[in-house]
């Protein structure tokens, strides 16, 4: 299956054949020079299993998981679909979501990083 168009800023960073599928948000951007590399938005679809101990991901699960992380440790969205064309939905309206910005990245965070949250701001604008 071809992932459908996605929204703006949204890029194919890796995809499995009928396996995990990783879009980066504006790697342009967060490219490690103006932001440390883990600031670059990504959004997962796997049907690895959600657990956090090593080795867990790839672990093949029934569901597939579609999870917006901000930074390794900052998950943002985390939703279950039944299968991989279902999640690939729900991944691209996850990424349109952070595009728009509807998603509320500050609230994922316990201490702030102004000058990230500021440039989340400039790029996807703030809710209304």
């Amino acid at each position: 299956m071809s992932l459908p168009e996605l929204p703006s800023g949204w890029r194919v960073w890796n995809e499995e054949p009928e396996g995990r599928i990783i879009l980066a948000y504006r790697p342009d951007v967060f490219d490690s020079e103006a932001f440390p590399a883990a600031c670059l938005p990504t959004i997962y679809v796997t049907n690895g299993s959600p657990q956090r101990r090593p080795g867990a991901g790839s672990v093949a699960t029934d569901n597939w998981q579609v999870k917006l992380f901000l930074e390794p440790e900052i998950e943002a969205i985390a939703t279950r679909y039944d299968d991989r064309e279902a999640a690939i939905d729900g991944a691209v309206e996850t990424a349109g979501r952070f595009a728009d910005g509807e998603v509320d990245f500050r609230d994922c965070y316990q201490v702030p990083r102004e000058t990230y949250f500021a440039k989340l701001d400039e790029l996807v604008g703030t809710p209304e």
